[in-house]
């Protein structure tokens, strides 16, 4: 493995390859006293502040260096799409747990998702919560720095037992600390059965249901709630669902989805093409620059409901908070404060201190400016990714 590793490097740092351009680039910037703005296929271009930087794609760096079907390890450029690593993954009756989303309705999208951009954005999807972030699944990666230096991370195994491994940092980084050159993941079996229930309740009975159910031995992979329906997806193995589905009608009652309306609903909440973002989307759009965001809520997943006015869709058993609404940043963030959670625009029209991301605390910030500082010592790459940039 070490000597795969070594061929690989050199491989990305010969004249021809693409992350030799990416030094270079960084490089320039770093002289220049620029900087730049990582990008994969645009498909999270929505994200952020991407008004500033020089832009560096990663898609001239695609395909898969090794896969090992066996071992449940892929090791992946950043640059490829996501589209072809799960379809190598389904030939062999695996998948990516954490479910990347693809976000094909931004209006800057050039191409299709990569997989450097769904490590780089953090971003997991409805079974998250059962089967760990895209953090828990990085097993290593290749980066390129501010100084332009390539560092290898963690390693192909499929468990770290030699403390904080640093690729953990790069997921959720959205190209702050350098460029993902490639990435290695853990990869899982696809779920022998799925099934999911639908029951009609209020938010509140919802949020109390879910966490009762969490609490007890059964295979539930996912939750959502929106609208007065609370939809529970279980997998696993086959006794093991039927007999939750069995207890948990003879409970609540409820409705068994078709398979086929099931995994589109689920595949719609991932992508954001289900009913309530497509709705949520309309309205951030028809209000403009007026005041409608889509919000992105973490709290405990106990939390009462908030009681924000606007559209809600509550994932992760109600610790995922999806909240559409005109209320004033500073009044969302007051809310979710006193919750002990953290809010982020998700989507919006309005730019600047009126959208702000939940403000880190003094250690917070200083830990992530110490972090910066060491990937990135002359500031190349553009942080308005994650947070407002101070005024110059």
């Amino acid at each position: 493995m070490a000597e795969q590793d070594a061929n690989a490097q050199a491989e990305a740092l010969s004249a021809d390859g693409a992350p030799a351009q990416w030094a270079q680039h960084i490089q320039d910037a770093a002289g220049r006293g620029a900087c730049l703005r990582v990008r994969g296929g645009g498909s999270k271009d929505h994200l952020g502040d991407t008004s500033r930087g020089e832009l560096l794609d990663t898609r001239a760096w695609q395909g898969i260096e090794s896969y090992e079907p066996s071992e449940l390890v892929m090791r992946v450029r950043a640059g490829t799409p996501l589209r072809e690593v799960e379809a190598v993954l389904a030939e062999r009756g695996q998948h990516l747990a954490f479910e990347p989303p693809r976000y094909g309705f931004a209006a800057s999208q050039s191409g299709e998702p990569t997989l450097g951009g769904a490590v780089a954005s953090g971003l997991s999807g409805p079974g998250r919560v059962s089967r760990g972030a895209v953090r828990d699944h990085v097993l290593g990666c290749t980066v390129l720095t501010g100084r332009a230096e390539l560092l290898r991370f963690g390693g192909a195994v499929m468990k770290n037992v030699a403390g904080f491994d640093l690729s953990r940092l790069m997921a959720g980084s959205m190209g702050t600390l350098g460029v993902l050159v490639d990435v290695t993941l853990k990869v899982m079996p696809q779920p022998t059965v799925s099934a999911t229930m639908r029951f009609e309740v209020n938010e509140a009975e919802a949020l109390a249901q879910i966490n009762k159910w969490a609490a007890q031995p059964l295979p539930i992979d996912a939750s959502a709630w929106w609208d007065g329906t609370l939809l529970v997806r279980l997998r696993g193995a086959r006794a093991a669902v039927a007999s939750a589905v069995q207890g948990m009608y003879r409970e609540r009652r409820g409705e068994l989805l078709a398979p086929p309306v099931a995994e589109g609903f689920w595949q719609g909440v991932r992508d954001h093409t289900d009913e309530f973002f497509v709705r949520a989307r309309q309205a951030v759009m028809q209000a403009g620059q007026h005041g409608v965001t889509l919000w992105r809520i973490a709290v405990p997943p106990t939390t009462a409901p908030l009681g924000l006015h606007g559209e809600l869709l509550a994932e992760w058993f109600g610790g995922l908070r999806w909240v559409c609404t005109p209320a004033p940043a500073a009044a969302v963030h007051e809310v979710v404060a006193k919750a002990g959670g953290h809010a982020q625009p998700f989507l919006t029209l309005q730019t600047g201190a009126l959208v702000a991301p939940s403000a880190l605390s003094p250690v917070q910030q200083r830990l992530h400016e110490q972090v910066q500082k060491a990937f990135d010592p002359h500031g190349v790459f553009d942080t308005g990714r994650l947070w407002p940039r101070r005024a110059d």
